[in-house]
């Protein structure tokens, strides 16, 4: 229940007219009177509702108000609710002490002072608004935790993938080191130092993600944005992606609208977007897959797509897949030395360009397209039109 919900209170009088009279001097916008004139329906309200007091008519027919307390006391849901009785007849010590064996915590006689009655009334009100304003912050404290949990997890899991990638390539680079100390022979040495350099990048660009999102998180990255061509940024991306995508044997498509679009963005930034797609796709597509990287624009914006045939993304880490360290479990042996923070990094610069990207999937084994929307310069919708997608390699 909402904190700043109405507070519900139960009044309890076989006689309308004193039912009317109590609600005459309790009523508040914050509270919710449920009248009953009878133990039975007094009953029902209370399995329905979690009430902050309970005002007790003591002489009723039938179930009277004496007998109605020791049923509240006896059920779980409703043994904690504070019972005030409201009696016409004389207050003498042996109605009170059955009243307090019963469960009440107070008495008050008819005529009721309105200013005893409310005053009261608001204590045992104010005490059930300040436990539910704690339980809403138990609740809260609670999710906190869990959050804090989740995040240590994929801490740990993130610095034992992080350990496991920096140990093969500094392995790799301390054993050519070796070898070249050793004086092979200048072909050796040339292979040697090949291998050691595809080493160093990819240090370099792990290391160079993990500052991005640090950078990003911190808010210490600044676009350098300007008029740039869509068409360029998607070449420049296609160029820097197309080692990988050729190394695994996959077949590229590329289609781009008719008609020049312009974006004010930030060049390098852009093509690093389309480009980790791209990459992304290569790594997560079995050899001698298809690949396809397409633009549209309209008044809306651009839409920039990635598809392909690859492994796909199972339906419960569709939602996920942009968090940072996340990956999908059996997808591993795919990774090739990623860390989970190249589509957080994705969306992060995504985010800053005032777009948005999403992904569908059909599931595993059925592919992948990620979309990433874009607005436009102003004056860019004119001369967009409608133009169809073309072939363009």
């Amino acid at each position: 229940m909402a904190t700043n919900a109405p507070v519900p209170v139960l009044l309890v009088d076989d006689l309308s007219a004193n039912l009317l009279a109590l609600e005459g001097l309790l009523q508040r916008d914050d509270l919710v009177l449920l009248k009953a004139q009878s133990g039975e329906e007094a009953l029902e309200l209370l399995l329905q509702n979690d009430v902050a007091l309970a005002l007790l008519d003591v002489q009723m027919p039938g179930m009277d108000g004496f007998e109605l307390a020791e049923i509240m006391r006896g059920s779980e849901r409703t043994r904690h609710v504070p019972i005030i009785f409201v009696t016409a007849g004389s207050s003498d010590s042996q109605r009170q002490f059955r009243g307090y064996e019963a469960g009440a915590v107070d008495f008050i006689a008819k005529p009721i002072e309105p200013h005893v009655l409310r005053s009261k009334a608001n204590v045992f009100i104010d005490l059930y608004c300040q436990r539910r304003q704690i339980a809403a912050q138990r609740d809260e404290l609670a999710v906190s935790a869990a959050a804090l949990r989740e995040a240590d997890r994929a801490k740990d899991q993130f610095l034992a993938v992080l350990a496991h990638e920096l140990r093969n390539p500094v392995a790799a680079l301390m054993s050519g080191l070796d070898l070249l100390n050793r004086q092979r022979a200048p072909d050796q040495a040339e292979m040697i130092r090949g291998q050691m350099e595809r080493m160093l990048f990819h240090l370099a660009r792990l290391v160079e993600d993990l500052l991005d999102v640090s950078r990003i998180s911190e808010g210490k990255v600044s676009l350098k944005t300007g008029r740039i061509s869509l068409e360029d940024v998607l070449l420049s991306a296609v160029e820097g992606s197309r080692h990988n995508i050729d190394a695994a044997g996959h077949s590229l498509t590329v289609e781009m609208p008719e008609t020049p679009v312009w974006l004010e963005a930030d060049y390098t930034r852009l093509a690093q977007i389309v480009a980790n797609l791209l990459n992304n796709a290569a790594k997560y597509t079995p050899a001698g897959g298809e690949i396809g990287l397409s633009a549209s624009a309209d008044e809306a914006g651009v839409e920039i797509r990635v598809s392909d045939n690859g492994v796909g993304i199972p339906a419960d880490m569709q939602a996920r897949i942009f968090e940072i360290f996340t990956q999908v479990e059996n997808h591993r042996a795919h990774a090739q030395g990623g860390l989970g923070i190249g589509l957080a990094l994705v969306r992060r610069l995504v985010s800053l360009h005032g777009g948005s990207i999403s992904v569908t999937s059909g599931g595993q084994g059925k592919g992948s397209t990620f979309t990433v929307r874009l607005p436009v310069m102003q004056g860019q919708v004119d001369e967009i039109g409608a133009a169809p997608l073309v072939p363009k390699g």
